[in-house]
């Protein structure tokens, strides 16, 4: 019996829509790609990115950065965060947000997740009586419940940090993702919703974290140039005593962006087909299961992400090469090194004291977790789903 093979690329993403293309090509044409190299009375495409990005998710104020990283890090330091102070942050995320808060000087502390992936609010609550600052990381775009997670704030006098990398377009009860915290920091890197290769966006309300993260950026005295920013004499305090960082985005990327960003709302509806076909699909092969999702939660399904019960690490690999070897590239959270997209706390060994975390340890040690490309197909997703339940009936 032949054996079902699929052969797109995982990585593969759809093309620059051509308006986006149209517009870069014009942004090429004129050699104007630095942000602030505009005309007098011009708006270069970051200035407009950024207005319209920060009506999109309801926010007064927007800086177009080089990087969600680089906006993370833009964030802890225009809200003030400095050496001593104690930044939660859940175990479950990326490298580039532990990074951020390393490249703050601050510390970290750790909080623990829970079965459905995010964060363990109880462990939230019981560490935050001497932190500052709670770096919110919605990792794979799993929303918590962001109501208990602002009443902790209130009570613990936490400043909210949200890390959005995967949740532009989602929502928690209704209010956008990335409208809950002090600042937001959103990423339009390749494998996220809006795509320039790499590049971030930071949000806020506050006319003088948004003026620091301004000069922080890179703006050389040239802010007035900003839309979306505060009346200049907000700017004043701040002009000789912020550095710069550099960490500006450039009109060439914005352009790209500016046309994604209205295409959002129809490329999330996309998304979120293919992922209902693959959850379906995993929940109902024995040994599986994707975590039951709050209905007060609207997700961009961009990646799924499934558990594999009660298994071990020999059987999880054998898994894992079972699909690879069918063409089905799926990746584990449980590895101990750092491979790829994927990595655990304990790989951060930058930070000097990384504790004992069982759950999130239980818990990453059957996660696996499949990008889910819109170059993908509906009936792609069908393909995919038997050759996992092929590889799995013979395993589990």
């Amino acid at each position: 019996m032949v054996q079902e093979i699929f052969t797109k690329d995982f990585t593969k993403q759809e093309p620059i829509c051509d308006e986006g293309i149209e517009r870069a090509l014009e942004v090429l044409k004129t050699g104007k790609l630095h942000r602030y190299n505009i005309d007098s009375g011009e708006k270069g495409d970051a200035t407009l990115l950024e207005a319209e990005f920060a009506a999109y998710i309801g926010k007064k104020y927007c800086i177009a950065c080089a990087s969600c990283g680089s906006a993370m890090h833009l964030a802890l330091k225009a809200l003030g965060a400095s050496r001593g102070d104690k930044v939660l942050c859940n175990a479950f995320t990326l490298a580039p947000v532990p990074g951020a808060i390393e490249n703050s000087g601050t510390d970290v502390e750790l909080v623990e997740i829970i079965d459905d992936y995010t964060v363990d609010l109880d462990d939230l609550e019981s560490k935050a009586g001497d932190a500052k600052w709670f770096l919110l990381s919605h990792m794979r775009g799993h929303i918590t419940n962001m109501d208990r997670v602002m009443e902790i704030c209130r009570t613990h006098d936490l400043t909210l940090i949200e890390d959005c990398a995967h949740t532009m377009g989602a929502s928690w009860n209704g209010k956008k993702s990335g409208s809950f915290g002090k600042v937001s920091c959103f990423s339009t890197q390749t494998y996220k919703h809006i795509n320039s290769g790499e590049g971030g966006l930071l949000l806020t309300d506050d006319p003088n974290v948004i003026s620091k993260a301004i000069i922080h950026s890179g703006s050389y005295m040239l802010y007035e140039r900003h839309t979306a920013r505060p009346a200049m004499e907000v700017f004043e305090p701040f002009k000789t005593m912020v550095p710069s960082y550099s960490y500006r985005m450039d009109n060439l990327r914005a352009a790209i962006l500016r046309p994604q960003l209205r295409m959002l709302d129809e490329q999330c509806a996309r998304w979120n087909k293919r992922y209902k076909i693959l959850e379906e699909g995993l929940n109902g092969i024995d040994g599986i299961s994707c975590p039951e999702r709050d209905p007060r939660e609207s997700y961009v399904g961009s990646s799924i992400q499934f558990s594999l019960n009660d298994r071990d690490e020999e059987t999880i690999k054998a898994f894992l090469q079972g699909c690879m070897d069918r063409g089905v590239e799926l990746k584990w959270f449980g590895n101990k090194e750092p491979i790829g997209f994927t990595s655990a706390y304990s790989s951060w060994k930058y930070f000097s004291k990384l504790p004992s975390l069982p759950n999130t340890d239980r818990i990453l040690s059957t996660m696996c977790d499949m990008r889910v490309p819109l170059t993908f197909s509906e009936e792609d997703c069908e393909t995919i789903l038997h050759i996992i339940r092929s590889v799995a009936s013979t395993m589990f």
